[in-house]
């Protein structure tokens, strides 16, 4: 956990933390097969929220896990998820809306339209309610927002990849859940921005491919882009089931040893085509971690216990972080905007190492 001085009598001893750093874990290591465990006392009986952007997939039911780490680490803390059926923002804003009416004390949200859950977020903090984000760092109408990492850094890490396996020549194109989800497109604006740079012998075709979370469309959609783009070399995913959709139509296709694929994904859902080599390798951050560490801002905010140099956009000079969740453990801070350094990759040769 955090120190500062006006909150140390509230904090356990153990704490300990080092300063602030920019720097990325990039090896993979074995997910918590445990509750992370509690590093501070918490007084009040709260009541959080976390709306994922859809449920029903592997991604946010691992999310929930982290979730309910949340409620036993925490007793008096009733921590659960909620979240529409579909990748559908007016249904997620519907969802916030109910949670509003049944009294929540905080909000985290994994927003699939940024500017859609503007006007209801910015409800709900008049109303008393502490709203945290993830996956939306240019939220305005929030307490604060938290990533995994730097999103320009992870998509030109995930370019690099990609570029590798490509022998840094030919024709490539990326997929996005949908044209609107900000850290989905700012990867991918890095990674091309960074292509067009640093490999000039590779080229973008055609226009980001929006999937919509869902593997049947980036799996139908591939397929067209296969007859479209005959030349394809290379394609990079960002919903977690892009890369699924994709690798299995290159597999049926028999051209995984003639493109290559690369993206956000989860070992579950990815592991037989990773083995097969219709995906060359995902990244991720762990979507438990990322739940906890959500609602743990949203849980620090409620209780007071924020030091009061973040308020000035600044870390305490003892650092700020969660000394008990990998990745976490050291944040930067950018206004409102909470950075860890959490993302991890999976290929062939370590992909039996998660379970999840």
């Amino acid at each position: 956990m955090f120190l500062s001085r006006r909150v140390a009598l509230a904090l356990l001893a153990t704490a300990s933390l080092l300063l602030a750093s920019l720097s990325i874990a990039q090896e993979a290591t074995e997910a918590p097969a445990e509750t992370p465990g509690a590093i501070f006392e918490v007084e009040g009986q709260w009541k959080v929220a976390t709306v994922v952007k859809l449920t029903g997939i592997a991604w946010f039911d691992r999310m929930e896990t982290g979730i309910g780490w949340i409620s036993k680490d925490y007793p008096s803390v009733t921590a659960f998820q909620q979240g529409p059926a579909q990748a559908d923002a007016a249904q997620q804003v519907q969802v916030i809306e109910d949670l509003l009416a049944q009294g929540v004390d905080a909000l985290c949200v994994i927003p699939f339209q940024p500017e859609t859950v503007e006007p209801v977020l910015k409800r709900a903090r008049e109303n008393g309610v502490v709203v945290i984000t993830h996956e939306s760092s240019a939220q305005e109408n929030i307490d604060f927002d938290i990533e995994a990492f730097d999103n320009a850094a992870y998509g030109v890490h995930l370019m690099d990849a990609l570029a590798e396996r490509m022998n840094y020549e030919g024709e490539y194109t990326v997929f996005v859940g949908s044209l609107t989800s900000k850290t989905h497109n700012e990867w991918v604006d890095a990674a091309i921005a960074h292509q067009r740079e640093k490999y000039p012998k590779m080229t973008f075709v055609g226009d980001k491919n929006e999937s919509f979370d869902d593997p049947q469309k980036a799996y139908e959609r591939m397929q067209e882009l296969l007859i479209a783009f005959p030349n394809l070399r290379g394609v990079q995913g960002s919903a977690s089931t892009d890369v699924v959709g994709v690798g299995q139509a290159v597999e049926e296709a028999g051209l995984q040893d003639k493109i290559a694929v690369v993206g956000t994904s989860l070992p579950s859902i990815s592991r037989d085509l990773i083995k097969t080599g219709a995906i060359d390798m995902i990244s991720f951050w762990d979507p438990a971690l990322a739940g906890y560490a959500c609602n743990m801002l949203a849980i620090l905010q409620l209780e007071g216990l924020m030091p009061e140099e973040v308020f000035e956009g600044k870390l305490p000079e003892e650092g700020f972080g969660f000394e008990n969740l990998e990745g976490y453990e050291e944040m930067t801070l950018v206004d409102r905007v909470f950075f860890g350094a959490a993302w991890v990759d999976v290929t062939a040769e370590n992909v039996d190492e998660w379970d999840f």
